[in-house]
């Protein structure tokens, strides 16, 4: 038989270029993102929105600024979108208006993951009688109608912009509760889990060490889908006169106005509804797409 020398053989050493290189989660899902058109798109929307409500009326002009003898006038080239009845420049109100409308989304989402995740964490680890008398007063609040509790701590308390989004959050953080708790009840008997308990961790930091930030992938897809729903539900509380209050101005507030003109001057409500509608689809775009990069049923590429 011939004898193979050491030449031969195989070498117990790869090159770099031979090794297959392993991702993490995180970059997994990043690159399915990027193959999502609709959520680029949906980001790319987002962040020119941002960039021009934080810096534009830096440069624009005054959204309060009035001129009666203006008037409202069509859209033209000192005034891009025109102007409303008072003669105050369109533009510069949207782009005014973007900063609370959007202060309100970012805010108010912030509270209700605040609240919920909290609260589905401990309820979800917890089990048992607590879990069952905490999801029970969730239930109770889900019956209640989530527009006219806003409408009452607004009344009771007074418009305030700063209890607006915190009124608004108030009332939507019953999803993520339940969300939340879903997701710790299917991790909670894992092997990480019950190591962290036979080290003698305690229960609030394996709740917030351990548990929460394994769980980020579907709080961080609600998450995007909850900011269009406070932008719709702080909209809907301006057009009725009980959200932001002149001369302050959102896109709930100009979509109020100009519903109110609208066959006098179309432009009132085309503009600001339009940017409105834009900004909410991009939104579900991105979190469509968050949701599926973040699915770690997806096979990888």
């Amino acid at each position: 038989m011939r004898s193979l020398s050491p030449a031969s053989l195989p070498s117990a050493e790869l090159a770099p270029d031979q090794l297959e290189q392993g991702s993490s989660l995180w970059s997994d899902a990043l690159h399915r993102l990027r193959k999502n058109r609709l959520a680029v798109f949906g980001a790319g929307v987002l962040l020119v929105l941002a960039l021009l409500c934080a810096f534009g009326p830096l440069f624009a002009q005054s959204y309060q600024e009035q001129n009666l003898e203006l008037g409202a006038m069509a859209p033209s080239a000192a005034h891009w979108l025109g102007t409303d009845t008072l003669g105050r420049d369109l533009f510069s109100r949207v782009l005014y208006g973007g900063r609370i409308s959007l202060t309100v989304g970012l805010v108010a989402t912030f509270v209700a993951l605040t609240i919920g995740v909290t609260y589905g964490a401990v309820a979800g680890y917890f089990g048992g009688k607590t879990d069952i008398v905490m999801m029970r007063i969730v239930d109770i609040l889900y019956a209640l109608p989530f527009t006219i509790f806003v409408i009452l701590l607004m009344v009771f308390f007074g418009r305030n912009i700063f209890l607006l989004f915190f009124a608004i959050g108030a009332v939507e953080w019953l999803t993520m509760a339940r969300i939340v708790r879903g997701q710790v009840l299917s991790i909670k008997k894992m092997e990480f889990i019950e190591a962290a308990r036979s080290l003698g961790f305690g229960k609030r930091r394996i709740i917030f060490r351990h548990m929460i930030p394994n769980i980020l992938g579907p709080i961080i897809v609600y998450a995007t889908l909850t900011i269009p729903a406070v932008m719709l539900l702080e909209a809907f509380l301006s057009f009725l006169g009980l959200g932001v209050q002149p001369p302050m101005s959102s896109w709930g507030v100009l979509i109020k106005d100009g519903a109110e003109k609208m066959e006098e001057f179309w432009w009132l409500l085309v503009f600001p509804g339009g940017i409105f509608s834009l900004t909410l689809f991009s939104l579900n775009f991105l979190g469509d797409g968050l949701r599926d990069a973040l699915d770690v049923r997806s096979s990888k590429d």
